[in-house]
């Protein structure tokens, strides 16, 4: 037995946070001292102090209590047993709510007559308050399951010796060792496996909206990754020694350890903030922390943003370290030191495999090799990566790339080369990202990297959102994705120079961050770079103009009515031309998937493709010569018809519903939701005073369209809305047309709100029966949504805006709403406009992240636009009874 047991040590020369535990431990027990200690060390990272110093700190807390606990409950165990520390705990690392993992590790001889010890004790650690993990085992035991398991062999590796026996202990250590098992070459095989299948789990980056601290790519998981291969390999105990072996400089081993700092202040926080281990960065705590770690909001930058940006940077030296490391462990362990390069110039070789320098000078002697680097992985795309060696050098030369770098033509020739290339281009534009070549070479590109912007629309930080447009593009352009978006393959195969819409993808939203219009600032930068690098005026006032409209026909299909002529001629004037056309539907396409996963959806997709039809159909046409209003409804109705016929529907009954129709209708519908309601009228008794109502699932399966016949009077979009919203639909389309029999045709097209949903026979038959209650709903009773927002909403205070617009459309007075996105919006907005006697006409309804920004085409009850009392009143009961909501929502949650 080791002396560590036989006694607590002197508290007048130990630790604040220790001195308190041992004189709270005799008066007030176990728990109140591990309290009483751990409240010691919170106030202190609350003060400032170094979290590595707090981190050891709890960690020598925990190793006093359990000597203690030991000698008090488990006298059995002291002379032949042996309590370790494992996993983390083992590295002497504990955060304020870490788990506590520990082995109690026994002679061979059995557990039988010392399982009573080993009960009391672990039950006085579970008294104690510990989050508690152990296990029991002999050395035999070590050995077998660390050799069938690599995760146990990993706790083992980092066992630490709290008390007790140390020969036990090395008996331990040495069964476990790499010339017993896992040697270092399988040992390191099967890691690299482990952490490509984790950061797959996180999608391959640490950029997401809601990171892992510990799990995420560029995370502690990763340092201890390093951690564990250079223990393993050259039984190095700490990262330092790494230095020592030539496997870091001493700036890497400062970053390193810098990285590591700042994340174990970021986790120690979030242990402080939620009063619970909390690895995840999740909305509900970005902005505490921003705050208790110090960050204060800036002219155009929210402290929360800062913090994240902070964090992404981080996380971004830290993968290029992990990576940089593990390729150097590669090389040392798995692969031939004396294999020969085989040259590919006189400045580059290919060594096992990987792309490297001739030798250290080249970047001195050539500073454009740091271009021609990334070329070449596209040239030759058998190569397997940069060398370890290569990136170190790279990250050490990047100084190079000063303005004179930026101003040489050949460079400017490299960097077009690299985004002409026929393979690679994204990939190599995400190493120049990693590597931090891109950021220098486009400063403006530069001060975008790891800023977030504090919202759920953008899900990535712009510059790896940005890299995904330009991915986006690229898949595009190459046949093997064709599957994917067809329209946009055509497209973008067409073009006969497809780097201006790499190049407008790589600037759109380059002046994010800066304050003013980002559109219009990145337009200025990316003419700039494109006369620099030698663009015709032409190519780069393309490239310009894309980067100043990326967001017009996102903007004209979701809040627009595509539907009347006059929005489609208008924007034809402003795209002027098909090339212009067919760039920017390819660009906002691949804008919006990149901008998060969940947000693009068969909907989006019909909107943007409509209006690029139709768009092209008027430029065709001539601007000089318009769409007909007259000649639409026509070519409509005879598609209609055509499809009736072919549904066998009487000709003689569809021109008796289509007598009650009017134009409004026809313009606002397209041709095949014009067969599908007139055939449903058709075999309907129009005379019913309920009404009628029919649902239909879209083609694709994924968007479900209901329509409703019912007298104009009735309050059916606050009835049908609150129905969909408490189905747990999310409503993208509305249309309200009062037609010639006192009735109306109200239109909705909605989706799941949950992707996971499947919507087959029987939900379809479920929504049909919901909405079919709409008919008989009493208009004076109150229509309630009771399902609750998600948390991430929650997170939100989203001020309610409700603007109008200075120009009337088609005598409808136009309608903004900016609010939060909760359950139950949609229907209040009903209530209100019935109570104040505003008709709707068309509803376009757009969610970003947590936001709503609706628009609305209103009259009031005589058909005419509203007059300025009118939206005075109409502002300031919206405004009123959104926000009542929302706040006894908030109460409710």
């Amino acid at each position: 037995m080791t002396d560590s047991a036989a006694a607590l040590p002197d508290a007048s020369d130990s630790d604040p946070a220790i001195r308190r535990l041992n004189e709270t431990l005799a008066p007030e027990g176990p728990r109140a001292a591990l309290k009483a200690a751990g409240e010691n060390i919170k106030r202190r990272f609350l003060d400032g102090e170094s979290v590595v110093d707090l981190v050891h700190r709890q960690s020598d807390v925990v190793d006093e209590l359990l000597r203690y606990l030991w000698r008090r409950h488990a006298p059995a165990l002291l002379d032949d047993a042996a309590l370790i520390a494992v996993g983390g705990f083992g590295r002497g690392e504990l955060h304020p709510h870490s788990d506590v993992d520990v082995m109690v590790l026994l002679p061979d001889d059995g557990v039988d007559d010392r399982e009573p010890a080993i009960a009391a004790f672990v039950t006085a650690l579970w008294d104690a308050g510990l989050e508690i993990g152990h296990s029991v085992r002999n050395v035999r035991q070590c050995s077998e399951q660390a050799g069938a398991d690599l995760t146990v062999a990993t706790t083992l590796m980092e066992a630490r010796l709290i008390t007790g026996s140390e020969d036990l202990f090395k008996s331990m250590q040495e069964a476990v060792g790499p010339d017993r098992i896992w040697p270092s070459r399988d040992f390191f095989a099967e890691k690299r496996k482990e952490q490509i299948a984790r950061h797959r789990r996180y999608h391959d980056t640490a950029y997401n909206l809601e990171p892992n601290v510990k799990g995420s790519p560029g995370g502690l998981r990763d340092i201890q990754m390093i951690g564990w291969v250079a223990k393993r390999h050259f039984g190095a105990k700490t990262l330092d020694e790494l230095v020592g072996h030539e496997f870091l400089t001493p700036g890497q081993l400062r970053i390193l350890k810098d990285g590591q700092a700042f994340l174990w202040r970021v986790r120690f926080g979030l242990h402080v903030i939620a009063g619970r281990r909390e690895d995840r960065i999740l909305f509900d705590h970005q902005i505490k922390l921003a705050n208790l770690l110090g960050y204060e909001d800036a002219s155009f930058t929210l402290a929360v943003e800062q913090l994240m940006q902070r964090y992404y940077r981080t996380v971004m030296d830290l993968s290029r370290l992990n990576e940089m490391l593990l390729q150097l462990f590669e090389e040392a362990i798995l692969m031939d030191p004396t294999a020969p390069p085989e040259p590919l110039n006189e400045r580059f070789q290919v060594k096992n495999g990987f792309l490297q320098t001739v030798d250290k000078q080249v970047f001195d002697r050539d500073p454009s090799a740091l271009l021609e680097l990334f070329l070449l992985l596209q040239q030759h795309p058998g190569i397997r990566g940069v060398s370890a060696y290569t990136v170190g050098l790279i990250k050490r030369r990047l100084y190079l790339i000063d303005e004179e770098f930026r101003q040489n033509p050949r460079n400017h020739r490299l960097f077009l080369a690299i985004l002409k290339a026929p393979e690679g281009v994204t990939h190599e534009l995400r190493r120049m990202n990693l590597y931090g070549v891109l950021g220098l070479y486009i400063p403006s590109f530069g001060r975008i990297v790891g800023r977030m912007q504090y919202d759920l629309f953008h899900a990535y930080t712009v510059d790896e959102h940005t890299l995904f447009v330009v991915s986006n593009l690229r898949r595009f352009a190459l046949t093997r994705f064709d599957h994917e978006y067809p329209q946009c393959s055509r497209i973008m195969q067409a073009f006969e120079k497809p780097e201006i819409a790499y190049l407008s993808g790589l600037f759109h939203d380059i002046a994010k961050g800066r304050g003013g219009d980002h559109s219009e600032l990145g337009a200025v930068d990316a003419e700039a770079f494109c006369r620099e690098h030698g663009l015709s005026k032409y190519d780069a006032g393309t490239v310009s103009w894309l980067v100043r409209h990326h967001l017009a026909l996102s903007t004209t299909a979701q809040k627009k009515d595509i539907g009347d002529p006059d929005v489609i001629n208008e924007f034809a004037a402003l795209v002027g031309d098909r090339l212009h056309l067919d760039y920017l539907y390819v660009l906002t396409v691949a804008d919006v998937r990149g901008t998060n996963p969940k947000l693009w959806n068969s909907w989006k997709a019909s909107l943007f493709h409509d209006l690029y039809r139709l768009t092209a159909r008027a430029l065709r046409r001539g601007l000089e010569n318009p769409i007909d209003r007259e000649l639409l409804i026509l070519e409509k109705k005879d598609d209609a018809r055509l499809a009736l016929i072919d549904a066998g529907v009487d000709d003689r009954r569809v021109n008796e519903v289509w007598r009650i129709l009017n134009d409004d209708y026809f313009l606002r519908h397209r041709s095949d939701e014009i067969a599908w309601h007139t055939g449903w009228l058709a075999d309907s008794d129009l005379r019913t005073p309920a009404g009628l109502v029919d649902v239909r699932r879209q083609a694709d399966g994924e968007r479900v369209e209901a329509v409703f016949y019912t007298p104009s009077d009735k309050h059916t979009f606050a009835h049908a809305t609150a129905a969909l919203d408490e189905l747990g639909m999310t409503i993208v389309d509305a249309r309200v047309v009062p037609i010639e029999n006192a009735y109306s045709l109200d239109t909705f097209i909605f989706m799941e709100l949950d992707k996971r949903m499947e919507v087959d026979t029987a939900r379809i038959d479920k929504i049909r029966r919901s909405l079919t209650r709409v008919l008989t709903a009493n208009d004076d009773a109150v229509a309630t949504v009771t399902r609750s927002a998600p948390r991430q909403v929650r997170m939100f205070d989203t001020p309610t805006r409700v603007d109008f617009a200075e120009q009337t459309a088609r005598d409808r007075t136009v309608m903004e709403l900016v609010a939060a996105d909760r359950p139950g919006l949609l229907c209040t907005v009903g209530k209100t406009f019935v109570e104040l006697g505003v008709d709707i006409h068309t509803a376009k309804i757009m969610t970003i992240g947590e936001r709503a920004e609706d628009v609305f085409y209103v009259s009031d009850e005589a058909g005419r636009p509203l007059d300025a009392r009118a939206k005075d009143r109409l502002q300031l009961a919206l405004t009123s009874a959104i926000d009542s909501r929302n706040t006894g929502s908030k109460s409710v949650n």
